[in-house]
């Protein structure tokens, strides 16, 4: 048996050996050889790749158990704490190491100088390895070279009783000391391999024989065979099939052409125009000899595709083949997939062109456009009206708008647009609505319900010759929006496969509408919000004559925002800023800034400092946001503050990266002033700067935001020019005339940024309105003082003020006699109310405080908030201004009383 075996093996080796590589034994040979390479080849390399990453998987498993048990050891904390942590762990790790089977146990400090390791001369040096997310708290894997090689190493904190890092234990191994199942399988691999090529190898032999046996040379039986076998398959194909010699005489037909044709069974041998029942055309194709493909004929009921080919390209005799097929059923099928492919072109061109913007009715007209002519003869979108508003739609079919209508004419009966529907239960449209899915109605004459709605205006529609309909239900995230309605007049009525068309062709549109609608709400949101940040009328006061404009950006809300802040002494205080981004967090950001602006503001802080506060707010805001995808977002905001005091006519400004403002002299000029500019909001360690302009009375100052003059179509250099030709040459215009003309000639349309513009009109209080002193550090000279406020009061018509002016001018004055120092000035200022300043060269403040009955001072600053409406302090250069108002009576209401 051993014997035959080894015959059979030989005789293998040798036939195929033998075989020539273009023989189809050597080929199927080769293939099999290259197969079982391929598969050992590849069963090698997965198993490599397989065992590294279990190698080191286990190895980092291992590294980190023992750096964790190590790092939990009772005792580990005190040790670290201790005078000489090597002394005690170094002996404890080796033993740990050895038991535990790994390469190293490193105990180390926060700063990773090592306590232990396996080579003693290590001790006391850094530790090889990343310390930063275990001293965070973390475990920290990874893969090194270190002083024994290729390792790898897991860190571990070591924790002390309140949660606190005070040291780092580190095991690792070298990956190679990690038992790997490579040795063990690889043999096991190459054995199945050598197997399998052995069994390919005998069964090309077997085959190369049987084949040898099957095909021998070409025999007369073989050729015999042969060529019944071609007949056999030339009367069996489902394909006509005719030869045609070069004197039109038919030599070959099979089954397929006879029947096509309803040839007589003599129809062999005789001349092709002599066939009963043969058509002109097809005979005369025939008869031609030319070449055809595909060419469609008539023929006994059918649509015949006929090619033909000449006999002698390839040195035959002449004459030609015909081959025939009959395509009745294909050009049917044929038409169904044009039809379809239509239809799938329809929903194509649908999902690019409806939605391309946020707007709902928009939206519904691109809906109407896209299916007329090419679906329907006339299409109406009916939304709910709440939808329009962005508002969750009414659970039934009233108040319904009209919101787009196309149509082949112009001249339908149908309602129109922007009228307001409430459409029957029996309607198609109502119960579409309420069920949610569509109806279809083929015949509008019949359909009772829908010429219920409106009698007259039905009668209308059907005698305009609008005969179907199909009402699909804008259906989107469960809730109908409205209905799609198509109507047909010229074209057959629609059916159940255009049914399914049209849901489809709506729901596409239905996500876009509502995605529009969930934008209007939104956006209506967020300008509501806005508006509710911005000022809504400006305070009183006499300084300024102040005219605005606000217009909201294209993209929806922003972080433009303006302010006109009264200050005592009869200044007041004009802001613009800018805010970074647009939507609701710009928004709301605007106002945090426009809040903190007015808060301080009310320390009477100069613009630098404010803008300083301003600074620090921002950074600190910037910081402190909880959601990642706006922290940073508003570093970048700008402002601009400026106080202007109607007795110097003085304006003193700063701005933070924001553009300069503009000056309209009296005489019509127009300058842009050296404002030093300062770093954006929110970048720090920057200081910012004042400048100081002397302001004509009638001067006007324009202050706005980027978006007034930066534009993609024109740089800043140009936008600055177009402003100042804007408000050149009319010094005569009032504020509001201003505002006007400039967004006429800057913005024409509707801008793509926000645009805040303040303009204000500087007027000076007459002089004879301030009374100035100087006052000697004395007490005796406030009784000289209050004469001569009791005189001025008389002047002005206040003698009904002497009273409580003298007592706070007293108050006032003897406080800045006895702590304040030199020197000591008084300024009176009658304005909308009648304002008292005391200024002296000290930088103290005074506070306000309840005095105990046994105390013999401190109720001097209660009066003084007692009789002013009120009062504060500011700080100078020089010292420090004590200020407090009072109201003045209207005369006209005590004459009228």
């Amino acid at each position: 048996m051993s014997d035959a075996s080894v015959r059979f093996r030989r005789l293998a080796w040798r036939t195929v050996i033998g075989k020539s590589p273009r023989s189809v034994a050597g080929q199927v040979f080769l293939l099999q050889v290259a197969l079982v390479v391929l598969l050992v080849l590849g069963a090698v390399i997965a198993l490599f790749l397989q065992s590294k990453r279990d190698t080191t998987a286990e190895a980092k498993r291992r590294s980190i158990a023992v750096a964790e048990a190590f790092a939990h050891a009772p005792g580990l904390v005190q040790t670290l704490q201790g005078p000489d942590p090597s002394r005690v762990l170094q002996p404890l790790t080796e033993r740990a190491r050895k038991s535990a089977g790994v390469d190293f146990i490193v105990v180390m400090d926060t700063h990773g100088i090592r306590y232990t390791h396996p080579m003693p001369s290590r001790i006391g040096k850094r530790f090889v390895g990343t310390i930063g997310p275990s001293l965070a708290g973390k475990v920290y894997t990874e893969s090194v070279h270190g002083p024994l090689g290729h390792e790898v190493q897991a860190t571990v904190p070591v924790d002390d009783s309140r949660g606190r890092v005070v040291g780092l234990v580190s095991a690792g191994l070298k990956v190679k000391h990690v038992t790997s199942e490579l040795n063990r399988q690889l043999p096991i691999i190459l054995a199945a391999g050598c197997g399998a090529l052995l069994v390919s190898t005998s069964g090309t032999a077997l085959v190369g024989r049987r084949l040898r046996r099957q095909t021998h040379s070409l025999a007369p039986d073989e050729m015999t065979r042969m060529y019944e076998h071609h007949d056999t398959v030339l009367h069996s194909v489902r394909e006509g099939v005719l030869i045609i010699g070069a004197d039109g005489r038919l030599l070959l037909v099979n089954d397929e052409a006879r029947r096509l044709l309803e040839l007589p069974a003599d129809a062999e041998g005789r001349n092709v125009r002599e066939l009963p029942g043969l058509e002109p055309a097809t005979a005369g194709l025939l008869v031609s000899g030319r070449p055809a493909s595909d060419e469609v004929h008539f023929a006994k009921g059918r649509l015949l595709a006929v090619n033909q080919r000449p006999t002698d390209s390839a040195g035959g005799p002449g004459g030609t083949v015909v081959t025939l097929r009959d395509s009745t059923e294909l050009q049917a099928v044929s038409g169904r997939a044009e039809a379809a492919r239509e239809r799938l072109e329809l929903l194509y061109d649908a999902g690019l062109s409806v939605g391309t913007t946020l707007d709902v009715v928009r939206t519904a007209d691109e809906l109407a456009r896209v299916a007329v002519p090419r679906f329907a003869d006339f299409v109406t979108v009916d939304l709910a009206d709440a939808v329009l508003h962005g508002e969750e739609p009414a659970p039934t079919a009233t108040e319904m708008r009209r919101v787009a209508v196309r149509g082949i004419g112009d001249d339908h009966p149908l309602y129109e647009q922007g009228r307001l529907i409430d459409f029957l239960p029996s309607t198609p449209q109502a119960r579409g609505y309420d069920a949610g899915r569509s109806e279809l109605v083929t015949d509008l004459a019949g359909a009772e319900g829908w010429r219920a709605q409106d009698p007259e205006r039905t009668r209308q529609i059907l005698e305009y010759g609008i005969h179907s309909l199909i009402a699909a239900p804008i259906r989107a995230r469960g809730v109908v929006l409205g209905m799609a309605n198509f109507w047909r007049s010229k074209r057959e009525p629609f059916d159940d496969e255009e049914l399914s068309l049209a849901e489809e062709l709506v729901a596409r549109a239905a996500v876009s509408i509502d995605n529009a609608r969930r934008y209007t709400r939104e956006h209506a949101l967020a300008v509501t919000l806005q508006r509710s940040l911005l000022p809504r009328a400006l305070p009183e006061q006499s300084a300024l004559d102040v005219g605005y404009r606000y217009l909201p950006a294209q993209s929806g809300v922003s972080g433009d925002w303006f302010d006109v802040i009264p200050l005592p002494g009869g200044r007041v205080a004009l802001a613009v800023g800018d805010v970074v981004g647009h939507g609701l967090h710009a928004a709301a950001t605007m106002g945090r800034l426009r809040t903190a602006v007015h808060n301080f503001s009310t320390l009477d802080l100069p613009p630098d400092e404010l803008l300083q506060h301003l600074d620090d707010l921002v950074g600190r805001i910037d910081q402190d946001e909880a959601c990642p995808e706006t922290a940073g977002e508003i570093v970048g905001a700008t402002c601009l503050y400026a106080i202007y005091d109607p007795v110097t006519r003085r304006c003193v400004m700063a701005r933070a990266a924001h553009p300069a403002p503009a000056l309209v002299r009296p005489d019509g000029s127009v300058t842009f002033p050296d404002l030093p500019a300062g770093p954006p909001l929110g970048l720090g360690g920057l200081p910012f700067r004042t400048a100081e302009l002397e302001l004509d009375e009638g001067s006007q100052l324009v202050l706005y935001t980027d978006g007034l003059i930066e534009d993609r179509r024109r740089d800043l250099d140009e936008g600055m020019e177009m402003l100042r030709r804007a408000l050149a040459g009319h010094p005569g215009r009032s504020p509001e005339e201003t505002c006007g003309a400039v967004l006429e000639q800057l913005l024409p349309e509707r801008p793509k940024d926000d645009v805040a513009l303040l303009v204000a009109r500087t007027r000076g209080l007459p002089a004879d309105r301030v009374a100035d002193w100087d006052v000697p550090r004395d007490p005796a000279a406030v009784s000289g003082m209050r004469g001569a406020v009791s005189a001025k009061l008389d002047e002005w018509g206040l003698s009904e003020l002497g009273f409580g002016m003298e007592l706070v001018l007293s108050e006032l004055i003897t406080n800045a006699i006895r702590y304040g120092s030199d020197p000591v000035h008084v300024r009176l200022i009658h304005d909308r109310t009648l304002i008292c300043e005391v200024a002296d060269g000290s930088s103290t403040s005074p506070h306000l405080r309840y005095a105990a009955t046994t105390d013999e001072g401190g109720r001097g600053l209660f009066l003084v908030s007692q009789l002013s409406e009120r009062w504060g302090t500011r700080y100078t250069p020089h010292g420090k201004v004590i200020w407090a108002e009072l109201t003045v009576p209207d005369l006209g209401a005590l004459l009228g009383e």
